[in-house]
């Protein structure tokens, strides 16, 4: 396994994703080093009850200022996936789709492997484009001791695969969607609408009640649905994710098989 087009694809990338990886430690570091000055502050917890639906639109729910409250709300269930799921969405709609319109896809065509492998390649890529972001909140997060912001290194590793995953998926399903229909913006603005629609479905269904049974088909509850911050990650949650990417990506296979390459 010479992973050229892993290697390739992430040279291209590097920039994107170092950029990417050193905003986001900054941004923790300062959320960690804060917290000792809003640990106090009833003041938060009393502006997210007054405005449930608000909060919740922005993934905030009980207490703002628990360590497990605090993170949540500005890290683990927007600011974190976010930032995951706009690079492997990025790179998902690009890798094929883009190429392929750019005219560099048939350069990669030509290479001695089959589709398959290139997809699974692109795949590879794809995940360890996520990585950095989320290892440095992981590490970001660990210097939270320091700082009175204690959790859980289980929990913190939980959270940590679950956003990785569910950042896998949306780009998996960007690139099955280019590999399907050889468009980059078709695949970049359908799997953007698709991961915004059930953000709000997992961070909404708490105040709305009809939300309710619709949040178990959305991604984002299934990584971060029972608090697993506070709670542990639910295998259930993470055994589905994984399943939805590896399905994701094997549909992709078998339709880069079948695109025309230009």
């Amino acid at each position: 396994m010479t992973l050229a087009i892993t290697r390739l694809d992430l040279r291209l990338r590097r920039r994107a994703v170092l950029g990417y990886a050193l905003g986001l430690a900054a941004y923790c570091l300062a959320i960690v080093v804060l917290y000792p000055s809003f640990k106090s502050d009833t003041g938060l917890d009393q502006l997210a009850q007054s405005n449930s639906a608000l909060m919740a639109a922005f993934g905030v729910s009980g207490s703002l200022t628990s360590p497990d409250g605090w993170l949540n709300a500005n890290l683990f269930n927007n600011f974190v996936p976010l930032i995951a799921i706009v690079l492997t969405v990025g790179y998902g709609a690009w890798c094929v789709a883009g190429q392929d319109e750019d005219g560099t896809l048939a350069l990669t065509a030509t290479q001695p492997m089959t589709r398959r492998r290139t997809v699974l390649d692109k795949a590879l890529a794809l995940l360890l484009q996520a990585l950095p972001a989320v290892a440095v909140t992981f590490l970001c997060v660990l210097l939270g001791r320091a700082f009175e912001l204690t959790v859980g290194i289980g929990p913190l590793a939980g959270v940590s695969v679950a956003i990785l995953l569910l950042a896998v998926d949306f780009g998996a399903f960007a690139l099955l969607l280019g590999a399907w229909t050889g468009s980059r913006g078709l695949a970049l603005s359908v799997a953007s609408a698709v991961a915004a629609a059930t953000y709000l479905i997992s961070s909404l269904a708490p105040v709305i009640s009809w939300l309710g049974p619709v949040k178990h088909i959305s991604p984002f509850y299934w990584a971060l649905g029972n608090d697993p911050v506070a709670n542990g990650i639910s295998g259930w949650g993470l055994l589905a994710l994984l399943v939805t990417a590896l399905i994701l990506i094997g549909a992709a296979g078998v339709m880069y098989r079948r695109l025309d390459v230009h």
